[in-house]
């Protein structure tokens, strides 16, 4: 791991890019002397590690206490997207404008996707855990479908708060069942892209005994910030 850049931000917060391999990303760290908690933060698939709402929450968990991690994965963010990908995509839009069905679409994209960035949070992960200023435990926020694939292949998350919000694979609802880490799942009742229903159907499919549904109005982005706090105590109760 190499850090290309480090700011010190009007909270206190530090703000370092670093690169490891292809793999580039940011670690937001409290203003502590001790080793601290860490936190992997993803952003829905194509969205960059930079993206507004995801560096905000990201230094108010930094700001609470914890150390967190975000990357641009294989075909995220500023990363080269494949011809396949962008052939999906851009199938994708023709076939929303036309109202046609989108699943089998989202499945041919989505679903390497997911197994594609596993790998690489797992090694970025095994990374950050070598710093000293970060001592574990380890939470994982953001993308439910990778939240789950790393919940179930990867044994140091300890908890896991994930955002309904976006496909899920058929692949990630069947691994649901294996999913045992405590866990806060936030639904938009009005997202106008992921179906209430499959939602709710995925929280029950959970296999952790330990599982929490908050529910708000409103549509896809219009997450409460009250959430965001929220999900920091939910992050103190298992990773303190």
């Amino acid at each position: 791991m190499q850090f290309t850049s480090e700011q010190l931000l009007d909270d206190g917060v530090l703000a370092r890019e670093f690169t490891l391999g292809e793999i580039p990303g940011t670690l937001w760290t409290p203003a502590s002397s001790a080793p601290v908690p860490l936190i992997l933060m993803a952003h829905n698939n194509g969205l960059p590690k930079g993206a507004a709402r995801l560096v905000v929450r990201a230094r108010h968990s930094a700001a609470h206490g914890y150390a967190v991690a975000g990357i641009d994965a294989s075909g995220c963010g500023d990363r080269p997207r494949s011809a396949a990908d962008e052939q999906a995509r851009a199938e994708l839009r023709r076939a929303m404008q036309a109202g046609e069905p989108v699943d089998e679409i989202f499945e041919s994209f989505i679903g390497p996707l997911v197994e594609n960035a596993v790998p690489e949070w797992r090694t970025t992960l095994d990374a950050l855990l070598a710093l000293p200023e970060i001592g574990g435990p380890v939470g994982y926020s953001g993308w439910t479908a990778l939240g789950i694939r790393l919940a179930v292949a990867e044994p140091r998350i300890a908890a896991a708060g994930l955002f309904a919000g976006g496909y899920v694979p058929r692949a990630q609802r069947e691994e649901a069942r294996q999913v045992t880490v405590p866990l806060l799942f936030l639904l938009q009742w009005d997202d106008e892209g992921n179906p209430r229903q499959r939602a709710l159907d995925l929280f029950d499919a959970f296999g952790t005994t330990e599982k929490t549904l908050h529910a708000n109005l409103g549509g896809h982005t219009g997450t409460p910030w009250f959430e965001v706090e929220d999900g920091n105590r939910f992050f103190d109760r298992h990773l303190k």
